[in-house]
């Protein structure tokens, strides 16, 4: 006979696309005597969470639900309970509950469930927009639209490695990305620095990612990967446009780390508290010119290794004539030691709005990668 988890679970795989939330709000009251529900989704920005159906956005640091964003873990007050909602790392919000019953064991089915609905929303992510409209507090651009639809979430964790990425300004970014996936041996990662304005950014930006995408998928090493995209974007625009990139492929038993260097954002490591900018081999930019040969470099991480990843856009933000810069940037990188990725990429990209005294205007990405040491 199952329990009640599993029913509510199972009434999630159920319900149509649209109405999870309804018909999960009714199992709950039926199983545990929850009377109110609701869906609270972080905004693209980082900086919001916002309701699906009912209630005032929540801003504050301090509030229980960003609390239990921050930390993922359940938080009850008052009878009202925060759940983290997400999946496999990905961060999608929190679920409030009300009331919530004064028991550890419904509390902890209660966060089984909230994670069941994580793993639904992205199931259903295709088929409808109801959960993605209700994460904006604006429009985004056409090229934000396109940039967004690229990724492949913002935050990722596995035994060996946790990783996290930003698009800023998130509502208008246009050219700048990123992109990863892992087979549980090794995980792949490239960064792209944009160039270009609006549409035209955001195509030349989806070019690359994909010709990037169906190189590693053939299997291909990082410096044919490289190669590939290269004559991609060559073929099309024949040297007139072009865009840098980071590559990485991080072996999961080993922590040997390979970089191909295609003009890229920078690359620094944070060991031991200490930030070095770790020195590549500067090669052409993806479609400058014709057959490009790649090369690829090697590193040794070690356990505990914290890398970033940051476009020009960060190092030359600009806050009353002054440039946030090297120095700025390597003494913000030092104090997120102890945070996981995903808070370490909110909070420099939270230090830059303030720098600059509102959204950024240049594009900017940061992508965070903890070495967290092989695993069994």
């Amino acid at each position: 006979m199952s329990g009640p988890e599993d029913r509510a679970r199972r009434t999630l795989t159920d319900a149509p696309a649209d109405l999870l939330l309804d018909r999960l709000a009714g199992e709950l009251e039926r199983s545990y005597q929850v009377t109110r529900v609701e869906l609270f989704q972080v905004d693209y920005r980082l900086a919001v969470l916002l309701p699906l159906r009912e209630g005032e956005p929540i801003t504050g640091p301090g509030h229980p639900a960003w609390r239990c964003f921050d930390h993922q873990e359940p938080i009850v007050n008052d009878g009202t309970g925060w759940f983290p909602v997400g999946m496999r790392g990905e961060r999608r919000g929190v679920l409030r509950l009300s009331p919530v019953p004064d028991d550890p064991t419904a509390v902890g089915e209660l966060a089984g469930i909230a994670t069941a609905l994580g793993h639904e929303l992205e199931a259903v992510a295709a088929s409808t927009d109801i959960y993605l409209t209700a994460q904006r507090m604006r429009r985004l651009t056409l090229a934000a639209e396109m940039q967004w639809e690229l990724l492949p979430g913002r935050s990722r964790i596995r035994p060996s490695f946790s990783l996290a990425g930003q698009l800023e300004p998130a509502y208008a970014v246009r050219g700048d990305s990123f992109d990863w996936s892992d087979d549980g041996h090794r995980l792949w990662l490239s960064v792209i620095n944009g160039l270009g304005e609006g549409v035209a950014a955001s195509m030349l930006t989806s070019l690359a990612t994909h010709a990037l995408r169906n190189a590693r998928r053939a299997e291909l090493g990082l410096a044919d990967q490289a190669a590939l995209a290269d004559q991609a974007i060559y073929a099309l625009h024949r040297g007139e446009q072009h865009l840098s990139s980071l590559l990485l492929e991080l072996d999961l038993a080993s922590g040997r780390l390979t970089v191909v260097d295609a003009g890229s954002p920078r690359l620094v490591l944070l060991r031991d508290g200490e930030v070095t900018e770790q020195v590549l081999e500067k090669q052409f930019p993806l479609g400058m010119f014709e057959g490009t040969d790649y090369q690829e470099q090697h590193f040794e991480l070690q356990r505990g290794d914290r890398l970033f990843v940051v476009s020009d856009g960060v190092i030359d933000a600009t806050g009353q004539n002054v440039r946030y810069g090297e120095t700025a940037l390597d003494r913000f990188l030092r104090r997120t030691g102890p945070m996981e990725p995903l808070d370490a990429v909110r909070s420099l990209i939270g230090d830059l709005r303030a720098f600059v005294s509102g959204d950024l205007v240049d594009d900017a990405v940061v992508v965070c990668l903890d070495w967290l040491g092989p695993q069994p």
